[in-house]
Order: structure tokens, then sequence, then C-alpha cells
């Protein structure tokens, strides 16, 4: 299985606490040095959780299935300071 696939994967897991909100999110790229870039889809890229989502739920759940990735980001939230 390559690393598309097990990225794929781990979110697999964790798509259906996605979808139950309206959101959803797709691998924009996986970059040489391991990091993921995700694209939040539908309520997932207006919601103010999202951040929260991405870090405590994507990222999480990415990194521990695939301990080869380096960092996880999305490319459409805009962080909020």
């Amino acid at each position: 299985m390559n690393l598309t696939e097990q990225v794929e994967q781990a979110l697999e897991s964790i798509r259906p606490y996605l979808l139950a909100d309206g959101g959803d999110v797709a691998i924009e790229e996986i970059t040489e040095d391991k990091v993921v870039k995700l694209k939040l889809l539908g309520n997932c890229g207006s919601c103010k959780m999202s951040f929260m989502t991405m870090k405590a739920g994507i990222e999480q759940a990415i990194m521990k299935a695939v301990p080869e990735i380096t960092s996880v980001v999305s490319v459409n939230l805009a962080e909020e300071v």
C-alpha cells in the first residue's frame, strides 16, 4: 500500500464524523518531505471549529496510522489567532 492509500485509509476512519456534520476532506498532495496537504470540504471549510477538527481529529488519525508523515496541513483553512 502506498502512502496516499495509507493516508486515505486513515481518513476513512474519521470521514463518517465529518460527513455527519456536512463536511468532508480530500487529499490535495503529499509532498516529498511527507507533509500531507488536505482540502476541507463542505461545512468543514467554513466551520469555526474546523481548526480543532483538523488538529485533534484529522491530523491525529493520519499521524497515528502513518507514522512517516511529518505534518498535516490544510490548504484552505485560515488559522484564527
